[in-house]
């Protein structure tokens, strides 16, 4: 059964895969990592975390959505203990990126390694429209 999907391309991998797909009301977007608008990795797991929230928010502009449709997201993170250490410093960012405490379901998977060495965290989300 064919379905409709509405894709937005972009990045050096578009010819690859989607940043984020539309099938319905659903909106659901690739990983993005914490690289900011300069193209520098920072250092720090919180100023990537903001950066990928920077990255999300240009996928979802692109759908006429903003972080209010984010209804999941799944955050992939490096190192565990460097993420819970921080987590009040990291959560608090979070909700000022938000707006407010943030009405998601989250997961937070630990992993060996992201695209690249320098990546800390990568967040996956889904949005209804």
């Amino acid at each position: 059964m064919k379905i409709d999907k509405i894709l937005f391309r972009e990045g050096p991998y578009s010819e690859y895969f989607s940043q984020g797909v539309q099938v319905g009301n659903i909106l659901t977007l690739a990983g993005q990592v914490g690289d900011g608008k300069d193209g520098e990795i920072p250092d720090n797991l919180k100023e990537q975390m903001e950066n990928c929230y920077e990255n999300i928010q240009n996928v979802l502009h692109e759908f006429g959505a903003s972080l209010e449709n984010i209804i999941d997201e799944t955050w992939f993170v490096t190192d565990v203990k460097e993420c819970m250490d921080n987590v009040v410093e990291i959560f608090l960012a979070r909700e000022r990126i938000y707006g407010c405490k943030p009405e998601v379901s989250q997961t937070l998977v630990g992993t060996s390694g992201l695209v690249l060495p320098a990546y800390k965290i990568e967040i996956k989300c889904i949005a209804s429209l």
